[in-house]
């Protein structure tokens, strides 16, 4: 007879004074996170399944150049994000971009001119910059995945994670007086689940909707910044029935010359193509890159990556989650809305939080 064996819960110790803590998940919720945790004095450990921090504030690199396939830009409305990108200002730029509004109606290509309504910024070199700096005094476990977080065998008070490596590999990490998960709504509800633990939290975010996302990245190195080679716009929101978005990547500063253009599958037409082959994506997006750009040369250079949970459609309607008598949170931009400062804000509040039940 097979028997399933459930996960014990640590039970709480009011004498303890809890330090070591593990942040699952490296983008910017988590370093966020687990970058106001350390300046507090707690001992944190990060764990990513990626080869690098950034999450989708990540830059792919290739022989033509960067793309920030993710994110392309983010605003800073809250003073609390100021101060932390201030630390580190030759990291931060201003993207001062002609951003566009491309109306698709009737069969016909209209643009018009979009008022920027809050000033762009970028990391430099890539959009990962800001992250990676942040994340460079932790104690990273990347190319790691969680599986599952149980009592720890050894301290029942504290708690253990089991983890998957390169070759499949397997480790536990012992001793974590907390646990937080900075993951999409949907891996963390997956692992929660997994490790049956909060079952009120789960059915919260089983309510929250996040979009997914298919990125085109193209390289025309026989044009260089300053030429005349295509349309005379930097970014472009668009209402064609597969993009939504497009951006000139030469056009960020600090950026390599090649030009080089990221465009972004709206969200409807991404979940509708969600488990497409990879080659019928770059296809029909590529034909929709020259239906709006007027761009037909053939790229040397052009991939896809698929996002599976890109854009906030629902958030969970607070800054984050915080059981304080199981010792496990949860924080990411989902829990606020879509941007960048809307993961920031998540991670440090849950830091926050987090620092004031454990002192």
């Amino acid at each position: 007879m097979t028997s399933t064996k459930r996960s014990r819960t640590p039970k709480s110790s009011p004498a303890l004074v809890p330090s070591r803590i593990a942040v699952i998940g490296a983008g910017m919720a988590g370093i966020a996170c687990a970058r106001t945790l350390m300046q507090a004095g707690h001992e944190v450990q990060v764990f990513e399944k990626s080869r690098g921090a950034g999450g989708r504030m990540s830059t792919r690199r290739t022989e033509f150049g960067s793309f920030d396939h993710g994110t392309q830009y983010f605003t800073v409305r809250d003073p609390r994000f100021k101060k932390a990108l201030d630390t580190s200002p030759e990291l931060v730029k201003a993207w001062r971009a002609n951003t566009i509004q491309v109306q698709d109606a009737a069969g016909r290509v209209v643009v018009a001119a979009k008022p920027q309504q809050h000033e762009h910024w970028v990391g430099a070199p890539g959009m990962n910059a800001i992250v990676r700096h942040w994340a460079a005094p932790a104690a990273l476990h990347l190319e790691t995945q969680v599986m599952h977080i149980e009592a720890d065998r050894l301290q029942p008070q504290r708690w253990q994670l089991q983890t998957t490596g390169p070759g499949e590999s397997t480790q536990v990490h012992a001793g974590f007086d907390a646990v937080l998960l900075a993951l999409p709504s949907t891996q963390a509800h997956t692992l929660l689940r997994a490790s049956r633990l909060l079952p009120q939290v789960q059915a919260q975010l089983a309510e929250v909707d996040v979009a997914p996302c298919w990125t085109l990245m193209l390289a025309f190195p026989q044009a260089v910044r300053g030429s005349a080679f295509g349309p005379h716009w930097q970014a472009a929101r668009s209402a064609h029935h597969r993009v939504s978005w497009l951006a000139r990547e030469t056009s960020k500063p600090g950026r390599e010359s090649i030009e080089r253009w990221t465009v972004q599958a709206s969200p409807d037409w991404s979940l509708r193509h969600l488990e497409d082959d990879a080659e019928r994506v770059k296809a029909k997006l590529l034909r929709a890159f020259t239906e709006v750009t007027g761009i037909r040369a053939t790229p040397p250079y052009a991939e896809v990556h698929r996002w599976r949970y890109a854009q906030t459609i629902k958030p969970l309607g607070q800054s984050h989650v915080w059981d304080a008598s199981q010792r496990l949170g949860l924080c990411g931009d989902w829990c606020l809305g879509r941007r960048v400062e809307d993961a920031f804000v998540s991670g440090l509040e849950l830091a926050l939080g987090v620092h004031t039940a454990l002192k």
